[in-house]
């Protein structure tokens, strides 16, 4: 029976990510800034967000964000220490877009897309 059981597993994990949400996503264009060396922005509280796809993704205290640009929709921030990802029905790549001191959704810099939260989330940015 554990013989059957590790067979069908790969069948069962496929089953569960072919049902997962797809991230909701709108065609968008990154306007890069006029000069390249932007202040490290550090946040200073750790914020759990809820995507959704109803996954959820935790944004770190002390981790360090960058400005790159700007979309309509707000700011766009890369993290400076490693990749940061979003996850529905495959994993994304994704920048923080806030617009002031709210985080409202997510770029992803492989597709040119921005991917809405469903509502604001407030975060609070220190300068390093």
């Amino acid at each position: 029976m554990a013989r059957r059981l590790s067979l069908s597993m790969p069948l069962i994990v496929a089953l569960l990510a072919g049902c997962a949400p797809a991230v909701p996503v709108q065609d968008t264009h990154l306007n890069g800034l006029a000069s390249p060396v932007q202040p490290v922005r550090v946040l200073q509280r750790t914020v759990i967000v809820q995507l959704p796809t109803g996954y959820k993704r935790k944004l770190a205290e002390g981790s360090r964000w960058r400005p790159v640009g700007s979309l309509p929709q707000g700011e766009v921030l890369r993290p400076v220490d490693g990749i940061f990802t979003i996850v529905g029905r495959q994993v994304h790549e994704a920048y923080l877009v806030v617009s002031g001191a709210d985080l409202i959704g997510f770029y992803l810099p492989g597709e040119e897309h921005f991917s809405p939260l469903d509502s604001p989330l407030s975060l609070t940015f220190g300068e390093h």
